[in-house]
């Protein structure tokens, strides 16, 4: 009677043994899943980014009752590249830049296919200094302008055809972002250089995943990025067609975004 007894003794203890490995292995196993999630965390998706039309944040004024008033106008086609400073070699010139009969030149890069930006008017850029000047530095000089980045030409076509030629600051959040044709998604980028901010929104089809154009918003928002800040917005009265606001000082002044 002894022996099978001490049989079944036996077993439940290679049992209740087996048990606590299968235990100690799904522990581990879990331990070292969150040390891998820890030491490499997932990078952000654009997606993240992306709302619907009507929740995207439009520009914001702050105690900025003059800007609101103020009118901002679509750019042509070149003014974008001219206005970010983008250029790319032009590959015409390369035989002749390489036997040195001719020097390479700098072309524009042009985001004309499903870029659309809206910047500042002559009258805009004048009221802002006229209103700086007369209350005696006290009033803001801060501009502002919008870029979209469209994910196909025809949807940029639509929103060209769709939204008006030039219309007052305060009136894009309403007229550009939330009238904005087939209430697509858009994603936000803002970017504060001196006197003016730049307002960067991404367009894609509503439930759409990715974004076809992530290579020219990449290229845009860097060309933002690398911009120095602007003291004096005037500038872009300077040149025909508004090509340029570049009226940063050979020295660097703080950055802000």
């Amino acid at each position: 009677m002894a022996e099978p007894k001490a049989a079944k003794s036996k077993s439940s203890k290679s049992k209740k043994h087996q048990g606590n490995d299968e235990a100690s292995t799904k522990k581990a196993t879990k331990s070292r899943a969150d040390a891998d999630a820890t030491a490499a965390p997932a990078a952000p998706s654009l997606d993240a980014h992306f709302k619907p039309c009507a929740d995207v944040t439009g520009l914001r004024f702050g105690t900025q009752l003059v800007t609101r008033a103020l009118t901002v106008r679509r750019a042509a086609p070149l003014e974008l590249p001219h206005l970010l400073r983008v250029v790319v070699p032009d590959s015409s010139c390369d035989a002749l830049a390489a036997s040195g009969q001719h020097k390479k030149k700098a072309l524009p890069l042009s985001f004309a296919p499903t870029t659309t930006a809206y910047i500042p008017t002559n009258f805009a850029i004048l009221a802002h200094h006229a209103w700086h000047t007369l209350t005696l530095g006290l009033g803001t000089k801060n501009s502002k302008a919008a870029v979209f980045v469209f994910e196909s030409a025809a949807m940029k076509a639509a929103a060209d055809a769709a939204w008006p030629q030039v219309l007052p600051l305060g009136d894009v959040g309403k007229r550009l972002l939330r009238a904005a044709p087939g209430a697509p998604e858009m994603a936000r980028f803002k970017f504060r250089k001196g006197c003016v901010t730049f307002y960067v929104y991404a367009v894609r089809t509503a439930g759409a995943r990715g974004f076809a154009r992530a290579e020219e918003l990449r290229a845009v928002i860097e060309a933002v990025a690398k911009l120095k800040d602007f003291l004096d917005h005037t500038a872009m009265l300077a040149l025909p067609g508004q090509r340029s606001i570049d009226a940063a000082p050979a020295a660097p002044v703080g950055a802000v975004h």
